[in-house]
């Protein structure tokens, strides 16, 4: 539902949610950036192309993941020419702004089809959907990973292998625009996991645009905002018990919003 920009708390900055056709991680998304102090709305695509104005009420975007249009002619790319086709204009009018994006996951295939991110993802090097948490290492001054150096979150992807060719690749490293690299960590050393999950292109795991204030990325912060949703929560859990600390409440991707927020204040 579209909240009509006269009702909403202008003490936070309001985040419009891309929905529709399989993106079905709207909800959470829209949950983590409230849990992080903004104001979300989640708006249908079909809406947006009625009446593209609405992007004026927003200084916050969102791509989120799924599986738009069953992925039936590549991952993102049928919802990234429906957004190239009929909201190219209205975005890059929204991105001339002083504002942030971010695009999750299959949101981040979108943006790459659509040409707001460069590069391309890919089918993994497994061929297989991949469902686990991986570590990643920052690499950008960019707003949403202002003061993390390193983090954890999960991923869900069957075409998560970012690729680009060598030209882009150097523009992208030139220009600090390598935000995000996977990397070993706690996760993947208690696990016994791969660092790098999909064979990507020098560990890329996201990217971005405008300075920083474009995110993609494969991995999904927006499910691992809470201390229980990392998957190794009970064992932590012991060992706070035992040195008398309490518990944390906040997962390590809730920052990423919590930034966007702290952008606009």
């Amino acid at each position: 539902m579209i909240v009509p920009a006269e009702n909403h708390d202008m003490k936070k900055p309001n985040v419009l949610v891309f929905s529709g056709y399989g993106l079905n991680c709207e909800e959470e998304t829209k949950v983590a950036f409230e849990m992080a102090g903004a104001k979300a709305d989640i708006v249908h695509i079909n809406d947006l192309i009625a009446k593209p104005s609405i992007l004026k009420n927003y200084q916050i975007a969102s791509i989120p993941g799924g599986f738009a249009y069953g992925d039936d002619t590549g991952a993102g790319k049928a919802y990234g020419n429906r957004v190239k086709q009929h909201l190219s204009k209205e975005l890059e009018a929204f991105l001339s702004r002083d504002t942030l994006m971010i695009a999750i996951c299959n949101g981040f295939q979108v943006a790459t089809s659509a040409g707001i991110l460069p590069g391309a993802l890919i089918a993994n090097d497994s061929a297989r959907y991949i469902c686990r948490w991986v570590d990643l290492e920052v690499k950008s001054s960019s707003p949403w990973l202002k003061g993390i150096s390193r983090l954890s979150v999960p991923i869900a992807h069957g075409e998560g292998k970012y690729f680009a060719d060598k030209k882009t690749l150097e523009s992208l490293k030139k220009n600090g625009a390598l935000a995000l690299r996977y990397t070993k960590g706690e996760i993947s050393k208690h696990f016994d996991l791969p660092a790098n999950p999909n064979g990507a292109l020098m560990d890329i795991a996201g990217v971005t645009a405008r300075d920083g204030r474009v995110l993609g990325l494969m991995p999904h912060p927006e499910r691992g905002v809470r201390f229980t949703q990392l998957p190794h929560w009970t064992y932590l859990k012991e060992q706070y018990v035992r040195a008398g600390k309490k518990l944390p409440a906040d997962g390590p991707g809730i920052q990423i919003f919590k930034n966007a927020v702290k952008y606009f204040r």
